[in-house]
């Protein structure tokens, strides 16, 4: 069992109409949260990326993260994920390379495909050049923080004799994220690592690293679902709203397949049930998380949402608390 496995939070930054709050106030309690949570233990942070969202999911991760790089001293930061297919791979290169700098090489890119037809009209993207826009993307992602001229010719992009400048001077990981076999398998054949949502696709990653003879430099960032607290059914319940929100929000904008195929929930139990929850308390935790890392030595980060879309911070505290006094020690512990 690895020992260098990070336990951090995940963030989207929603704040719905329901529940809204002031948005300067919201960014500023959840700047604070993490600059605690990394006291408490928990030692990465992974920020989302969605565009034109009522609620104001986060549409800017960078910006996000360099905040957090000021605000904290040894935290890991990442995307998970980024919809590179959406951007200019040059200024992602820019940007990303300028955070590294800032962080002292604690930022690590995760991307992925993207799903939502809006983002990619208004970006002026096509649907059908996914699969290209990805791989010629990370492609000049690489030339261009090599220090060296990019001179990158595809199908999507030309980039002549250029420098990307200041070069970092710890290159970021590019981890890639996705559900369906292909994304998995582009993982495995490109990135330096996968993004796996819930644990889906581990087997699947393995296996292609396997078949390309690269089974020893796999990486796996797990985004972990579980509800972890003392009663978590009793927990669920609570914030039940919040999940059903998250849940439908994904659904309907065809996460899970086709929007109009996709069910709509107004029960907590039936997301639990049919969703990517699962309601752990400390014991479950700890048993499930070891398991899983002994049977994946690729997982070399956890991370938990702090708080679900509309939940305040100080119910998202009281699970991190919780996993950060009843857990995360337990964890360490076994894995050293």
């Amino acid at each position: 069992m690895r020992q260098d496995v990070n336990y951090g939070l995940w963030y989207d930054f929603r704040n719905p109409a329901q529940w809204r709050q002031d948005f300067e106030e919201f960014y500023r309690e959840r700047l604070q949260q993490i600059r605690e949570a990394e006291d408490k233990g928990f030692n990465s942070v992974w920020l989302t990326e969605h565009h034109f969202c009522d609620d104001g999911y986060t549409p800017s991760p960078l910006v996000v993260a360099s905040a957090i790089a000021a605000q904290t001293r040894k935290m890991h930061l990442g995307t998970n994920l980024m919809l590179l297919p959406l951007a200019d791979p040059i200024r992602v290169a820019e940007d990303a390379a300028t955070l590294s700098l800032i962080s002292g090489g604690r930022f690590d890119l995760g991307v992925g495909i993207g799903y939502r037809q809006m983002e990619f009209d208004q970006f002026g993207r096509k649907l059908s050049h996914r699969p290209s826009l990805m791989e010629e993307g990370i492609e000049v992602l690489r030339r261009a923080w090599s220090g060296k001229p990019v001179n990158f010719s595809g199908k999507r992009f030309e980039v002549g004799d250029l420098c990307v400048t200041p070069a970092p001077v710890h290159t970021p990981g590019v981890y890639l994220g996705g559900m369906a076999p292909p994304a998995i398998e582009r993982a495995a054949r490109v990135a330096d690592g996968f993004l796996s949502t819930g644990g889906i696709g581990m087997d699947s990653y393995c296996e292609f690293l396997d078949k390309q003879g690269k089974a020893d430099q796999g990486r796996i960032v797990l985004g972990c679902w579980a509800i972890i607290a003392e009663d978590p059914e009793r927990e669920a319940a609570r914030i039940g709203d919040h999940l059903i929100y998250q849940t439908n929000a994904y659904s309907q904008w065809g996460a899970f397949g086709p929007p109009d195929q996709a069910p709509v929930y107004d029960n907590w139990k039936d997301v639990v049930e049919n969703g990517l929850y699962e309601l752990w308390d400390a014991d479950t935790a700890v048993s499930r998380l070891t398991e899983m890392v002994k049977t994946y030595p690729q997982i070399c980060d956890i991370h938990f949402w702090a708080q679900f879309p509309g939940e305040s911070v100080a119910s998202g505290n009281a699970r991190l608390d919780y996993i950060a006094e009843k857990v995360l020690p337990r964890l360490r512990q076994a894995a050293a």
